[in-house]
């Protein structure tokens, strides 16, 4: 549990600590230890939850997940490498065409990507943040966008399909490190197609 003292109220949970806690509880149902409605019900909580010691049961009875640690608060952490620097283009657009943000830049607090019979394309796999949370807005109109996240990244996504697909692959099992960097992906898919895939990095390269 949490420490407390009888002078000192319940710690505060920031928006970081809710988000660190959910994406325990995703693994957990890709992994097959909760269900669709067990995660639900446990999401509810957590993004209900004032305290860091509201934070805890959620993930209590998960194996290999120190309650405390999974809710250790933001402000003792350390601060990230790869947050700040100058924010790159705030948008990728492709009409009819195609676009592509990836390799080394700067994710900018707020990203527009819109694909309008064409593609985008958008890894952060080699990125940096100009801020601990970032939000890309994602609008597929008979196009398609790919965006790419490291699994070293906490990652909500919550955009809207209509005859369309907005959809998330997790092919990693990783549980990103305290203080890392979170991407809010939002928009929608009309006629087109928005794919979100968290995955391992890649290797450095030999010799690179």
């Amino acid at each position: 549990m949490t420490e407390q003292t009888p002078d000192r109220p319940p710690m505060r949970a920031s928006n970081a600590d809710r988000e660190r806690v959910a994406q325990i509880l995703h693994n957990a149902l890709s992994e097959g230890r909760i269900n669709v409605e067990e995660l639900e019900q446990r999401l509810d909580t957590v993004y209900a939850a004032k305290t860091l010691e509201e934070l805890e049961p959620p993930v209590s009875d998960l194996p290999d997940v120190s309650p405390a640690a999974a809710v250790e608060p933001a402000r003792s952490r350390a601060l990230d490498n790869r947050i700040g620097g100058t924010p790159g283009s705030a948008a990728s657009i492709a009409v009819m065409s195609g676009a592509s943000r990836k390799g080394s830049w700067v994710v900018p607090p707020q990203h527009t990507s819109v694909a309008f019979w064409g593609g985008v394309e958008i890894d952060l796999r080699n990125a940096r943040f100009a801020e601990r949370e970032s939000t890309i807005t994602a609008v597929a109109i008979m196009g398609g966008i790919e965006i790419t996240v490291p699994d070293d990244v906490l990652i909500e996504v919550n955009g809207v399909g209509f005859m369309g697909a907005f959809d998330t692959e997790d092919r990693a099992s990783a549980v990103p490190p305290p203080g890392a960097p979170v991407v809010r992906v939002t928009g929608f898919a009309f006629w087109g197609g928005v794919n979100v895939i968290r995955k391992p990095r890649k290797p450095p390269t030999i010799g690179a």
